[in-house]
């Protein structure tokens, strides 16, 4: 595992009470959540405009998120292809009573550029 945040910084959040599983950890599903808004950011840039997340592959939940933790998800494109871009997503946390930070999830995003009708359309070049 990597000790340092691989990628561009793309959501920055505070993981409340609110966000909980009925076992106190932060909800894998808000964590999933945080970390598509940061694929489908880069992804627009990139697509200069409106795109769909159309997989999620390889997602890994390495460490708990705990309530007052600082959530940075961290996204990479690894691939641009006619009309899709795929991207990593790195989520690390700094610890609320330690200030340690720690990766704590990663995951495969692919997201495809639409159009105004929601079909696919060519990213365009860079």
């Amino acid at each position: 595992m990597a000790d340092r945040p691989q990628g561009e910084p793309r959501v920055r959040t505070l993981a409340m009470p609110a966000d909980t599983n009925p076992a106190g950890d932060i909800f894998g599903g808000w964590l999933l959540a945080q970390m598509d808004i940061a694929a489908g950011t880069m992804a627009y840039e990139r697509a200069k405009g409106r795109v769909a997340t159309v997989a999620v592959d390889a997602m890994t939940f390495h460490k708990p998120v705990l309530v007052g933790d600082l959530v940075s998800c961290y996204a990479r494109v690894l691939k641009v292809g006619r009309t899709s871009i795929t991207m990593q997503v790195e989520v690390w946390v700094r610890r609320g009573r330690t200030g340690e930070e720690q990766k704590v999830t990663e995951g495969r995003f692919t997201c495809v550029a639409i159009d105004e009708h929601r079909q696919p359309r060519p990213v365009p070049p860079e």
